[in-house]
């Protein structure tokens, strides 16, 4: 971290400028002597919503894990888990519009409301489990309400991002950004599962509602930059179908949004839902068992995002977002045989280190690309990609009911390769790179 004190005063007047009004964002510059595997932090809005970003995803990913084996312990169905993961990402259909509504209005404001949202559903489910009036059903119908909040916030918290930071530490700030994930499912692994089996459901949810209040007082640090146009000449459906537009017209930004739908689709639902199953199937464990097996996998995925991060920038991430995507779905394969902890827990943090290489990668591309004004609704649309995660999930955990465990991933992680290559043969610049735009 450093210090208080270090920064310089031009720094400060970057600052300054980011919090006034403007039509388009400020180029922030950094003392090119002093850019660190941590310059990002350097940026006050940054630092304010790394802090409240990581407080909210810690607290969703202690909901995933306890929601998770609760499902799976109350109905003994891999189907029924899957179902349950998917409704948590069921935001994905309305981002679009999420993202419409982000390029008009206040995108600070409009995080913070999803947050207070999030933070009452969880409120909702820790009284139903305190008075011993919970039920399956209560948990689809929370999941359901709660996947909505998740995923227009993840669609302001990118945009806010490319914002609020330069351009030539975007790689470094979304490698920070992403250790806020990491970290929370290594705290949501293991205090979720500690809470879970030695208090149970309710007094676990008192720790998610804490993380979910105390990421919206600490978001009130966040700079906004005033939007491009007002509210009041916002037209949803014409700035919908313009961003959709702008995505089928770039050469860049299709491929991406491919490659996003493919690797929700076929190699996110192991790490994204599916790993309660995996863990008492495969492994005989119990909730503390689970809570390794995530943890594990969540400090690949930080080892890898930290790495990431003091790469500071990358000329040609498209390719190394290509070559690690191929080694995410060679280690599903491997993974899908072990049978012990011995070979799965450091698969497992492999496949997590190869995510972070690759999803940072992807995110740097978009954001680089993606014009501001249509940054909110690229975004949004880009959640649509992301549709294919619960798509994958219900799939696979009917998979696994029909077929096992190992033929499941397999079958997903041989599809993937295959795609994977046919998209590279489709769009071969993201093999041989992408014309990089000229500075704003």
């Amino acid at each position: 971290m450093v210090a208080d004190g270090s920064e310089s005063s031009s720094t400060e007047r970057s600052e300054n400028r980011i919090s006034a009004p403007a039509a388009v964002p400020p180029e922030i510059r950094l003392p090119r002597a002093k850019v660190s595997p941590f310059a990002a932090f350097r940026i006050r809005s940054f630092r304010f919503q790394w802090s409240a970003d990581a407080m909210t995803t810690w607290g969703s990913e202690m909901e995933t894990l306890i929601l998770g084996w609760y499902i799976l312990v109350a109905t003994d169905s891999p189907f029924l888990v899957g179902v349950l993961a998917a409704l948590r990402f069921s935001g994905t259909l309305t981002a679009p519009i999420v993202g419409v509504i982000a390029d008009r209005m206040n995108r600070k404001v409009m995080l913070l409301g999803l947050r207070t949202g999030a933070g009452l559903s969880a409120l909702a489910l820790l009284l139903l489990a305190a008075f011993n009036l919970i039920e399956p059903w209560h948990v689809f119908v929370i999941a359901g309400i709660s996947g909505f909040f998740r995923s227009a916030d993840n669609v302001l918290r990118q945009a806010l991002i490319a914002d609020t930071v330069p351009r030539e530490i975007l790689m470094n700030a979304s490698g920070l950004a992403r250790t806020t994930q990491d970290s929370a499912r290594i705290v949501g692994a293991l205090l979720g599962a500690a809470l879970l089996s030695q208090l149970g459901l309710g007094w676990a949810y008192v720790s998610v509602t804490f993380f979910y209040a105390a990421s919206v007082l600490v978001g009130l640090g966040i700079s906004s930059i005033r939007p491009v146009a007002a509210a009041a000449h916002m037209n949803p459906i014409t700035d919908l179908k313009d961003g959709v537009k702008y995505m089928m017209e770039s050469p860049v930004i299709q491929p991406i949004m491919f490659l996003a739908f493919l690797v929700n689709l076929t190699a996110f639902p192991l790490t994204n839902g599916l790993l309660p199953v995996v863990a008492r199937d495969v492994y005989g464990s119990d909730e503390n068992g689970l809570g390794r097996l995530v943890a594990t996998f969540a400090i690949g995925a930080l080892v890898g995002s930290l790495a990431m991060a003091a790469l500071v920038k990358s000329r040609r991430p498209e390719r190394v977002m290509m070559f690690v995507i191929v080694i995410w779905y060679v280690l599903l394969i491997v993974f899908a045989g072990s049978k012990s902890n011995a070979v799965g827990l450091p698969l497992l943090a492999l496949i997590g280190a190869s995510i972070s290489f690759s999803m940072i990668s992807m995110s740097v591309v978009l954001m680089t690309f993606t014009k501001f004004e249509m940054r909110g609704r690229v975004m949004g649309v880009r959640m649509l990609a992301v549709y294919g995660l619960p798509v994958g999930l219900v799939v696979g955990g009917w998979l696994i009911e029909r077929y096992g465990v190992q033929a499941a991933i397999t079958g997903f992680a041989v599809g993937g390769l295959i795609a994977t290559g046919l998209a590279a043969i489709r769009w071969p610049s993201l093999l041989t790179g992408f014309t990089r735009p000229e500075r704003e």
